[in-house]
């Protein structure tokens, strides 16, 4: 029995493969390395020391995924795999909504054939709506401001009607909020794709000398220092939420959402600090007008993660900043860097 882990060589899809391995599962991935690299898929097991197949594929391509169904005793699902830049899904909508959404009907189509009935979903703190009630819960209303948070929403949508329908299915929402941070050993870490859409690989570049400087956008809001507030996660804690959320899926059936955050926020210039405390760098920056659809403050309800599957972060904001600039340190040009 195998869990197919899709988008497994992205930046929390490794880390979560790592975790499974380490927890004594066996796994499957695949992964297009279109925002990712091959080098993650062997660095994660250089981490464990175990193999696994890897299958470089389109989830959108029937005829290959049903090849990953018939080769392995796939028992459950972790859905990672998808476009995941906000401001690319505003330029490419027809391209986010064509990826996203027709990968996971395919998968689903394929796990209905197969007899697998165990999904876990990488979804969003984006599918909640501007303006909720801090910090937000799984109960909050649900409405986007871009593509991508609305294939998330739309996914959701899916795979909870797939569940009411068959009622042996489980299906399990991770919200999760601001994934940072990285692997103590500095193997693997987040590796964008040119110029980093997420604040941390911005800094961790900025403190290298990759980038000239860091541009914070607004400082004008209603927080305490006037920058945007959001709930950084380890990804080292998210990885575990998955594993804990597989555990989950194997005893309970229908469907459940859980957010993934630790409840605290931090202001941009609360990681800038602490980034620059904890490494003994500097990290110049700029204040910039404010980007068109941001929020002043943004943060998890994560009481129903510790109810529902025992978990909660561990990690501090201290860890996600050392791990980070580890991570940068010894691969500047990340999985680029000539080995």
């Amino acid at each position: 029995m195998s869990i197919l882990v899709t988008g497994g060589a992205g930046y929390i899809g490794s880390h979560t493969c790592v975790k499974l391995l380490e927890t004594g599962y066996d796994i499957v991935v695949v992964d297009n390395l279109s925002n990712s690299n091959i080098k993650a898929i062997d660095r994660i097991k250089q981490l464990t020391g175990k193999d696994f197949p890897f299958y470089k594929y389109e989830l959108c391509d029937e005829a290959q995924t049903e090849k990953i169904f018939k080769e392995n005793d796939i028992n459950c699902v972790i859905h990672f795999a998808g476009l995941k830049a906000v401001g690319e899904s505003v330029e490419k909508p027809l391209e986010y909504y064509d990826n996203n959404i027709v990968s996971t009907l395919t998968l689903c189509k394929l796990m209905k054939k197969y007899d697998v009935k165990q999904i876990i979903f990488s979804s969003s703190a984006t599918v909640y709506k501007p303006g909720s009630p801090m910090p937000v819960s799984e109960t909050a209303e649900l409405a986007c401001t871009n593509p991508y948070g609305w294939t998330k929403y739309m996914i959701e949508r899916i795979l909870t009607d797939i569940a009411f329908a068959e009622k042996q299915w489980s299906v399990v929402l991770l919200r999760y909020f601001n994934p940072i941070g990285a692997h103590e050993s500095g193997l693997i870490g987040e590796d964008p794709t040119g110029i980093p859409n997420n604040l941390v690989p911005y800094i961790t570049q900025t403190a290298l000398g990759r980038l000239e400087k860091l541009s914070v956008f607004g400082n004008d809001y209603d927080t305490h220092d006037g920058t945007g507030v959001r709930d950084y996660i380890h990804v080292q804690d998210l990885a575990r939420g998955h594993v804990d959320a597989v555990r989950y899926a194997e005893s309970n059936t229908g469907t459940t959402a859980i957010n993934l955050g630790t409840g605290q926020g931090y202001s941009v210039l609360d990681i800038v600090n602490a980034f620059e405390k904890v490494n003994g760098v500097k990290v110049p920056y700029v204040i910039a007008p404010r980007r068109a659809g941001d929020v002043a403050t943004v943060y998890a309800n994560p009481t129903k993660a510790k109810e529902v599957l025992g978990w909660e972060a561990e990690k501090t904001l201290e860890d996600m900043c050392r791990d980070s600039w580890r991570w940068q340190k010894q691969n500047p040009k990340g999985y680029g860097t000539e080995e």
